[in-house]
């Protein structure tokens, strides 16, 4: 086993006792109980809140193409093998994202699909960095989560340098500058797939250039994607009889991505969620209780749109559309 695989099993492992030690220290009959509570708005938790935001989400990738592809059915279904691809293999959201570029095919040009997804993934990061912003504001007109307001304005500042990061890579040409890269270290590319990753560098960098309304679009459907999100703690505690504004609601969700975009090679953050989630609910008043359930039911929810993602794959691979069909 590599060292790096060994690495992620560790964390895996490390995050599934972090996981067990949580529901031991809370009581898995108060867990339990506060599930068994929910009853049938359990399947609205499951299907509502994430239906609608993916929805969202898929349309901010088709404003990422300079030429969006057809029809839309086919890009949720792309989107929705990606991210099951994301959530079961320890890639850092990499893998997934080849997927999605890979499932384009012939429709869309390999080098397109690339850039689109890479330009899709960073109106996405930019996305979460505004709504954890937006969560700070939020959270700063509540009493009594001074210390957490601190340790995720912290984690704002971190988040929005990662990104600007990420932004300059790109237009500096990562892509073929990772290929160049592996020249110096021996393990040369041949000249025509330099040529395509240095092509693809330039369909990034015209997306940014004469495609910015286009961009900025993306973005703005993210931060919505995001938003709506937020809906499924709300409706959560609510149905469990608690009392939460939306605005908290929203504030949480937030300061959950933020727990997301800093345990990126735990595989699904397992373990750094749930411990993120209990700290984030007690600070609001909500109690641990409530935090870890609520993740647990996340967790399930997760599985089942997972096993949708999967499906869709296997339809999308026996099925390819021609390039005919492009929009």
């Amino acid at each position: 086993m590599k060292l790096g695989e060994r690495a992620r099993l560790i964390l895996l492992l490390a995050g599934i006792g972090a996981v067990v030690y949580l529901v031991h220290g809370i009581g898995p009959a108060v867990v339990w109980h506060t599930v068994r509570d929910l009853s049938w708005r359990l399947l609205v938790l499951l299907v509502f809140p994430t239906s609608a935001a993916m929805l969202v989400d898929t349309l901010g990738w088709r404003f990422a193409f300079a030429r969006p592809p057809r029809p839309f059915g086919r890009l949720f279904a792309v989107r929705l093998a990606g991210e099951a691809v994301n959530q079961i293999t320890p890639t850092a959201s990499v893998g997934g994202d080849l997927v999605r570029a890979m499932l384009l095919r012939p429709a869309v040009p390999l080098r397109e699909a690339i850039a689109s997804v890479v330009a899709d993934k960073t109106t996405s990061v930019v996305s979460q960095a505004v709504l954890l912003l937006a969560g700070l504001l939020a959270a700063a007109v509540r009493p009594g989560s001074a210390s957490m307001l601190a340790v995720m304005a912290g984690a704002f500042a971190v988040e929005a340098l990662c990104v600007a990061g990420f932004v300059a890579a790109q237009l500096r040409g990562v892509i073929g500058g990772s290929g160049r890269i592996l020249s110096r270290l021996g393990m040369a590319l041949s000249v025509e797939r330099q040529v395509a990753l240095d092509g693809t560098d330039r369909v990034i960098r015209s997306l940014y250039t004469r495609h910015a309304r286009r961009l900025l679009a993306s973005l703005l459907c993210h931060c919505a994607g995001g938003a709506l999100g937020t809906l499924e703690i709300y409706l959560f505690v609510q149905f469990l009889g608690e009392d939460v504004s939306l605005a908290t609601a929203f504030a949480i969700g937030a300061f959950g991505t933020a727990v997301k975009f800093f345990t990126f090679m735990v595989p699904a953050s397992i373990g750094a969620l749930e411990g993120g989630n209990v700290a984030i609910f007690a600070a609001f008043g909500l109690g641990p209780a409530i935090g870890l359930s609520y993740t647990l039911v996340r967790r399930l929810r997760e599985i089942i749109w997972i096993i949708a993602g999967l499906a869709a794959s296997a339809a999308i691979s026996s099925r390819p559309i021609p390039p005919a069909d492009r929009g």
